[in-house]
């Protein structure tokens, strides 16, 4: 059993998320994304290529993230009744870092985004919030019409870019609390998926202890 799981279960990340002097502009252009804002890949750490590159930055107005997605052959298939099961985004950001808490707490919130699925059409960019499974207490409820969005799709890839700002994410105090506990999942129908950390079979969604810790630095 101990064999099967992710070498990244036994360790306790702590990975820079550093500040940006001006928010940027959520187009759907991962482009202007510099390396310093790059996530470090840690599925490397199983010898496996990264699937994509994923990029995240902070500012006292809120927290910003960008996901570019290559190699694809296919348009990314995805629609807003059943979002779990097409191709996008999961972002777990925890405001208080609560690393010894296996139960997710009003700090804690789970966003999903995909860069088709929403609109009228189902041909827009995709973004809403979802509740952490046996959580002790949910955040307040979130205006998702705050939520930031775009989306660039392209013939072999897509980028996707959201801003979460500080009105939707409880507990967001930059000054006080410098460290977030922070998850990502990348799910893709085509090339498989990416996690930060551990895999679905950790519990993830429902155990924020087993997120990285994410240090705001200037």
């Amino acid at each position: 059993m101990i064999e099967s799981l992710a070498r990244r279960a036994f360790f306790a990340f702590e990975l820079p998320i550093h500040y940006i002097s001006r928010p940027p502009r959520t187009d759907g252009d991962v482009s202007k994304w510099g390396k310093k804002y790059l996530v470090p890949p840690l599925v490397e750490i199983e010898g496996t290529v990264p699937l994509a590159d994923v990029y995240w930055a902070w500012h006292e107005d809120g927290f910003y993230a960008a996901f570019d997605v290559p190699n694809r052959s296919a348009r990314p298939r995805c629609d807003a009744t059943h979002w779990w099961k097409g191709d996008g985004i999961r972002l777990c950001i925890d405001t208080r870092d609560a690393r010894d808490v296996k139960r997710a707490t009003r700090f804690c919130h789970f966003f999903y985004a995909a860069p088709v699925g929403g609109g009228p059409d189902g041909k827009r960019p995709l973004i809403g919030t979802h509740r952490m499974s046996h959580a002790k207490e949910p955040p307040p409820v979130v205006d998702v019409t705050q939520l930031k969005i775009a989306a660039h799709v392209h013939r072999t890839g897509y980028g996707l870019e959201l801003a979460i700002p500080a009105a939707c994410l409880t507990g967001w105090d930059p000054a006080e609390h410098a460290r977030l506990g922070v998850f990502y999942k990348l799910k893709d129908l085509q090339l498989g998926g990416q996690h930060l950390t551990v895999d679905d079979e950790l519990g993830w969604n429902a155990d924020p202890s087993t997120w990285a810790t994410g240090v705001l630095v200037r």
